[in-house]
């Protein structure tokens, strides 16, 4: 198995090769729901520009580009886009920064794989945080 940057094994399902367990486990999380009519549809990896390309002094600049796991069509015919994550990186945040300034009428939401505090497998991120932040408190 191929190890990223972020020592996660990157695992097929499907064909489809994906960077982490947890978003392997996420797609066959929503291909359930699907299956059980509880969302409509999902797309794999959209792509959202930050910065378009640009040229200063001479020196072109590539473009910034936000690249979440999932597109999620729900039942009421929202979207949502969800972003797998077992850790935030500093760029990672930056990056979720830019996309929520930008694309501020597009729902983003990071999702982290938690059997102990979510009954579905699957919690919002910044909740997760906050509950181990809690319990360290507590623990002190």
């Amino acid at each position: 198995m191929v190890k990223s940057k972020y020592k996660s094994e990157k695992i097929t399902v499907d064909g489809i090769t994906f960077d982490s367990k947890d978003e392997a486990k996420y797609y066959e999380y929503l291909k359930s729901k699907k299956a059980k009519g509880q969302i409509l549809n999902f797309e794999l990896q959209p792509k959202y520009v930050l910065i378009p390309p640009f040229k200063k002094n001479g020196k072109t600049y590539r473009a910034m580009t936000y690249t979440p796991d999932f597109l999620v069509y729900h039942l009421d015919e929202s979207e949502e886009l969800i972003d797998v994550k077992g850790f935030s990186t500093q760029q990672g945040e930056i990056r979720k920064k830019l996309f929520d300034y930008k694309y501020q009428n597009i729902k983003l939401t990071w999702v982290a794989r938690s059997l102990k505090y979510s009954q579905t497998g699957w919690i919002e991120y910044d909740k997760l945080k906050k509950i181990r932040r809690e319990n360290k408190k507590c623990k002190r």
